[in-house]
């Protein structure tokens, strides 16, 4: 048995500009429907033709990027709104998790707000009464149940709000990023409610961009881009094809955010390679502090660096990396005229701007005897050990004494993601081992 249908769902919202407005809503009634009379430019489709079902007792979950559809979709379940085309059908009670404490009175007291808040829910005066003492206690506000709410603190606001709803003891749960509502023991608490509710076989649909506890909870899972659907079913293939459409996101959002960089400090620059050739003597100067430095570009450019790509394990281009594979560093490098002094070095600076790794060819006593027309020089790294995070690249080609040929500062960008949440900047291999009196289960095979 079904208990949430979605069928052919459409959501279209007016867009409001000052080229069209009402003067009352007689006049507007009068007009026909507002959005049957608009441009197709003064509309906005938040879901298009979206369809899905719900089993009674399973978890189903939602996700997508911010102004995919998820929450809209989510309020039309709930019934908040209507959809413009289609149909959505809930069958049993409705609990919604989405906007908390949305019907609280700040001038009155906690309890006061606790009675009305779940009546508007759907509960009586008696059954608020009997849950009373549990729903203060979840909300761990017992101190203050009496003061009003304007002087709770958000979280303390946003806990009772959560708690009251929970105990609807709803036959369908829907959930819209509500986890942040309090601290870590707190998300514990909610955890373990939703738990409760799926081994009492209650029917939870959850919004989140929380990936981990989609794939920890979720039976089913449903992707929405831009209002349509892009997949569903199994959340571990769901969630990796989602990750999958992110990282690209993310690499082309880098590499935009790269060749703006990288624009402004050729507009800065003094020559054109050849004529810098020729000028070997008028190199820019350096920085007084190099990890102080800010992005830029500076050298003779005798030995110019005319590309950098970062590489995955299949030699691709890319930005986006998994922490623990393999990467390289390629450059384009050319030489003028043969050059026999020449040192190739790479930096790697975390968001912070502090150094995680540094070297070059001549501390690793690579000596370059002769060097000229275009190359290519490749630094491999077998396991990017690196916590989660953005990280930038500094290259250089310069004389062992330092004489900068072409130095690039900061020009160049990648992620490394993790599903492990640690921090630091370098994650080494590593086990953990215990003695026999410590028992231990590994939560990931749960999932």
């Amino acid at each position: 048995m079904l208990a949430i249908e979605a069928s052919g769902v459409t959501k279209v919202y007016r867009r409001f500009s000052n080229r069209r407005q009402f003067a009352t809503l007689k006049s507007a009634l009068l007009k026909g429907t507002l959005l049957r009379d608009l441009h197709p430019d003064e509309t906005f489709a938040a879901l298009r033709n979206v369809s899905f079902a719900v089993p009674q007792g399973s978890t189903y979950g939602i996700i997508g990027r911010n102004g995919s559809g998820k929450s809209t979709m989510l309020k039309l379940v709930a019934g908040i709104t209507k959809p413009t085309e289609g149909s959505v059908r809930v069958e049993g009670r409705i609990s919604a998790l989405i906007e908390l404490g949305a019907g609280f009175h700040p001038e009155i007291s906690g309890r006061e707000n606790v009675f009305i808040n779940g009546i508007m829910l759907g509960l009586s005066k008696r059954e608020i009464t009997k849950r009373f003492d549990e729903i203060v206690e979840f909300a761990e506000v017992k101190d203050f149940i009496d003061a009003p709410v304007k002087t709770y603190s958000s979280g303390m606001y946003m806990r009772l709000g959560f708690a009251v709803a929970i105990n609807v003891d709803p036959d369908v749960l829907l959930i819209d990023e509500v986890l942040a509502v309090g601290d870590e023991a707190f998300t514990h608490k909610c955890l373990d409610k939703f738990a409760e509710f799926r081994r009492r076989g209650k029917t939870i649909l959850l919004v989140t961009h929380s990936l981990n506890l989609v794939e920890k909870f979720c039976d089913d899972v449903l992707w929405l881009d831009s209002g349509r659907i892009r997949g569903e079913g199994d959340p571990r293939r769901v969630v990796s094809a989602y990750i999958t459409d992110v990282a690209k996101t993310e690499e082309k959002n880098l590499a935009a955010l790269d060749a703006r960089a990288r624009e402004r400090v050729d507009h800065a620059a003094p020559t054109s390679a050849g004529a810098a050739s020729e000028a070997a003597g008028s190199a820019i100067e350096p920085p007084a502090n190099m990890f102080m430095a800010s992005e830029g570009r500076w050298g003779s450019r005798e030995v110019e660096i005319v590309d950098v790509r970062i590489l995955g394990e299949d030699g691709a281009a890319k930005q986006v990396c998994q922490s623990g594979e393999a990467a390289s560093i390629q450059m384009t490098v050319r030489a003028h005229k043969k050059v026999e002094d020449v040192v190739f070095g790479v930096g790697v600076f975390n968001a912070d701007g502090v150094c995680c790794y540094g070297t070059n060819t001549d501390i690793e006593e690579l000596e370059i005897a002769e060097f000229s027309g275009e190359q290519t020089v490749t630094f491999r790294i077998k396991s990017l050990d690196l916590v989660e995070g953005t990280y930038k690249i500094d290259v250089a080609a310069h004389r062992v004494d330092g004489y900068p040929y072409d130095y690039h500062r900061l020009l160049y960008s990648f992620r490394v993601k993790s599903h492990t949440k640690d921090v630091g900047i370098y994650r080494p291999p590593h086990t953990w081992e215990f003695t026999a009196g410590i028992s231990v289960k590994d939560i990931r095979e749960r999932k």
